[in-house]
């Protein structure tokens, strides 16, 4: 009897143990590149940086701009970005060098946006001081992926750096170049017509002029 009970009491152990162990869940295959040293207008491949709406709490779904090397917008090389999360889906294509930082146009699913000439977003590493001011006009041409032309019309912009100030985001310091951007267009308002940016030397827009605040990136940044 002593002996039928064991037995019973051991049964559910052996057969735990020879049972097929359960594998431990795996984690998905993702590639990533390493990144050394990154410029005065970082556009490395591998850089990263998160992204939360002015005025929304910690802890929230972010935006996720990923450099993502060089790339071909129309026949032109050029580097991308990807800005991604919360629906969001755009690839934006800039030339960038010591002399500024030009956008060429972005893709979003279904269409494709092009400037010609290219957008001057940025002048050139050496030229940045408060009252800097640029502008200029593009030919606007939105198109579907067949290549049909949906609308087509001008943007006009201007640039003017008001302020170098330091600032705070939760418990990050920076020291940014504050600058008012403001566009027209004859396309439906594709874009906003006032925004404010901030932008860091070898960091990138601390607050981008969609009024997203930086919450968080994947490099030290700095001057080298």
């Amino acid at each position: 009897m002593t002996a039928r009970c064991v037995y019973v009491l051991l049964l559910p152990a052996l057969l735990a143990a020879c049972a097929p162990a359960q594998q431990a869940r795996q984690a998905p295959v993702t590639a990533s590149t390493s990144v050394s040293q990154v410029s005065f207008y970082p556009f490395q491949a591998g850089l990263n940086w998160s992204y939360l709406p002015d005025g929304d709490t910690q802890g929230g779904q972010p935006y996720t701009l990923k450099a993502l090397g060089p790339s071909v917008f129309g026949s032109v090389q050029a580097q991308a970005y990807n800005l991604s999360g919360r629906g969001a889906d755009q690839t934006s294509y800039r030339l960038i060098s010591a002399q500024g930082v030009q956008l060429l146009g972005f893709r979003k699913p279904g269409l494709s946006v092009r400037l010609d000439p290219p957008w001057q977003e940025a002048l050139a590493e050496e030229s940045w001081k408060v009252g800097l001011a640029w502008q200029g006009e593009s030919d606007i041409t939105v198109q579907s992926d067949d290549g049909r032309t949906n609308v087509s019309g001008k943007v006009k912009y201007s640039y003017r750096v008001l302020d170098q100030r330091s600032v705070s985001i939760g418990t990050q310091s920076y020291r940014v170049w504050v600058v008012n951007r403001q566009i027209t267009d004859t396309v439906g308002g594709l874009f906003p017509a006032s925004q404010e940016q901030w932008f860091m030397p070898y960091v990138g827009d601390i607050r981008t002029p969609e009024g997203l605040l930086l919450t968080g990136r994947n490099f030290a940044g700095g001057q080298p």
